[in-house]
Order: C-alpha cells, then structure tokens, then sequence
C-alpha cells in the first residue's frame, strides 16, 4: 500500500483545527485524535511516511476528507506526454502516471503530488503557473 507524507498529515490536522476548533483549547475533535496518534507515532519512530493501510479507520475518514479539499490532477492542459514525453512538460507526470491517474489510490495521488512540487520544474509551478490557479 502506498505511504502517507508526514506532511499531509499534518495539512490534514490543521484542516480540522480550522474546521473544528477546540471549544476549551484542551479537548480534540475525534477526528483530530485519530491525526494526532498517527503523527505522534510517526514522530516518536522517527518516520516521515505512514502506511495507508496502517491507519485506523478514524484517521484514514478524517485524512481522506482533507484529501478531498485537495486539487485532484496537477493538469495544466497543456500534455506533452501526447506528443511523445516520457514526463509532462506541463504537470511533471510520467506518461504512466497521467495514463493511470483516475484508477490511482488518494495516497499514490499525493505522493505524486509531493514530487512534482517538490522538484517544482513542470510549466504549472513556473512558466504557466496562472493555469494552475483554482
């Protein structure tokens, strides 16, 4: 099963602080603490991925509706794997991963994602990053 960046868990814990703010600044919202065990466990192992099937079925609701408030292709429109790329010049995406993906699960989706941000050289996050824009 695909691994979940620490990074997203963490996106997805300060999405539910905004959504669901503590009403006395101690007690968590049950979505925040199904977050907030994976990422103690994450911290005190000194890991920076979870296993996406590792996740209570808690954290995975709570993570998986962050997820959804996510843009789900980094497509600019604009796909030169169609004129013979191997990768995008547009979104970074190998030919394989535009080919693949709708049948892709949320955790292959991000991980992409983390790594075409990350290497930030595709026309969305430069060149025509305006596209990009929602």
């Amino acid at each position: 099963m695909p691994a979940i960046h620490i990074t997203d868990i963490e996106a997805a814990i300060n999405h539910w602080r905004e959504r669901v703010p503590s009403a006395d600044g101690v007690a968590l919202a049950p979505e925040l603490q199904a977050l907030a065990k994976v990422y103690a466990l994450l911290v005190f192992h000194g890991q920076t991925e979870a296993d996406e099937a590792a996740l209570s079925v808690e954290a995975r609701r709570a993570w998986l509706a962050w997820f959804e408030t996510t843009p789900d292709t980094p497509c600019i429109a604009i796909c030169s794997t169609s004129q013979g790329d191997e990768v995008c010049k547009g979104c970074g995406r190998s030919f394989h991963e535009v080919q693949h993906w709708t049948g892709m699960s949320p955790a292959e989706k991000r991980s992409v994602w983390r790594r075409i941000t990350l290497a930030g050289n595709a026309w969305r996050f430069n060149r025509y990053a305006e596209r990009a824009i929602e």
